[in-house]
């Protein structure tokens, strides 16, 4: 299994394993262990891994940190650990900042509840733990170039000076992140002052200023709508197979058929972009139990079908995304139509079971 496989899958079992989270040994157990594991190293093996790793700093004696890995016997990398559901903005590193000064072998810091990982190192003072980390992993929100970051972390791929040497890149790039994030927000009068004086001849007064901040966040809006548009219809020609023939059995095949067919395609179907992502959600599900090529997208006026092998007769999950409650349809033993509310995209993970027991039971017919 790649890397990534791990990681997902891993990620995949947090909605189910949260509610059992509610203290910070059980966030250990379920959650950090495995993620630890699936780094390559041996938790079980105290030459690898090491709990409650302790030491005398300063007058402290018995100091203790959650987590210590050992590389040729010496700590490198420490763990301190909250509970899933702490905060790690309200939350101070206290063991991992001790221990950085005074046990010279340590060079990363890892802040965790066992879904956020923060991973801090010594860019600004040597054998002095950085405040701000120089990367976040998010295990219930991470792109492949996140993965391809984790995996420098992992035993067989571990090398202290490349990681360093990637770190201050790291730590400057998601620094520069959240200022445009905050630009974009809230453009800054310095930013509204730069752009204006590019397009505008006359005197930037306040006034002036005033009228084309208005004008400037709504064109940095259009501007990043228009990139993310033209990814998704990228996304949709690559990924999504436009309808098989398919002759329906029932009369709930029948209206997907029907709500599916090609003059309603061509009459105000709109895909959005939360069909797309609970699509690509359902994939990710379904990621390890298949051939994710099998999974397919159709959008109707009413709802965003996904089917299993292009066919109406093999619904998956069904995305009721165009109204204020979004609902997620799934299917029984006899293709009966559940509607579930759900909140947010991610909440589709909390029916993952219910997902692949349908694509389950489709192969087994």
């Amino acid at each position: 299994m790649d890397f990534i496989d791990r990681i997902q899958q891993l990620a995949n079992r947090i909605p189910q394993q949260m509610e059992h989270c509610l203290t910070e040994e059980a966030t250990k157990t379920a959650l950090i262990m495995p993620f630890i594991n699936a780094l390559g190293y041996d938790v079980f093996n105290l030459g690898e891994v090491v709990p409650e790793f302790t030491a005398d700093i300063g007058i402290k004696k018995g100091e203790k940190v959650d987590y210590a890995i050992l590389v040729d016997g010496k700590p490198v990398m420490l763990f301190e650990c909250k509970w899933a559901s702490a905060d790690l903005n309200r939350v101070h590193a206290s063991q991992l900042f001790r221990y950085f000064h005074t046990v010279q072998s340590v060079r990363f810091g890892i802040l965790t509840n066992g879904i956020i990982y923060r991973f801090h190192t010594d860019l600004d003072a040597p054998n002095r733990m950085d405040e701000k980390p120089f990367f976040e992993f998010n295990m219930l929100s991470f792109q492949d170039r996140d993965v391809a970051e984790l995996k420098k972390f992992t035993k067989s791929a571990f090398d202290i000076d490349e990681i360093v040497t990637t770190a201050s890149e790291l730590k400057y790039t998601a620094a520069i992140k959240r200022i445009l994030a905050s630009e974009f927000e809230s453009p800054s009068e310095e930013l509204v002052t730069f752009l204006t004086r590019q397009v505008y001849s006359g005197k930037v007064m306040q006034s002036v200023r005033e009228q084309f901040a208005e004008i400037i966040q709504k064109a940095m809006r259009s501007f990043m709508s228009d990139k993310i548009n033209q990814r998704l219809k990228q996304a949709i020609d690559e990924d999504v197979a436009l309808p098989a023939a398919a002759a329906p059995t029932s009369s709930a095949e029948s209206a997907e058929a029907e709500a599916d067919s090609e003059p309603e395609r061509k009459n105000g179907i709109h895909t959005t972009e939360d069909e797309i992502e609970g699509y690509f959600v359902v994939k990710s599900i379904l990621r390890n139990e298949m051939d994710i090529k099998r999974i397919h997208m159709r959008d109707t006026k009413s709802y965003c079908g996904v089917l299993l092998d292009d066919n109406n007769r093999k619904p998956v999950a069904r995305l009721w995304f165009n109204r204020e409650q979004k609902y997620l349809s799934v299917f029984d033993e006899n293709r009966a139509e559940k509607r579930l509310p759900i909140d947010s995209i991610d909440d589709i993970y909390n029916h993952a079971a219910l997902i692949v027991e349908t694509v389950k039971r489709y192969d087994a017919e």
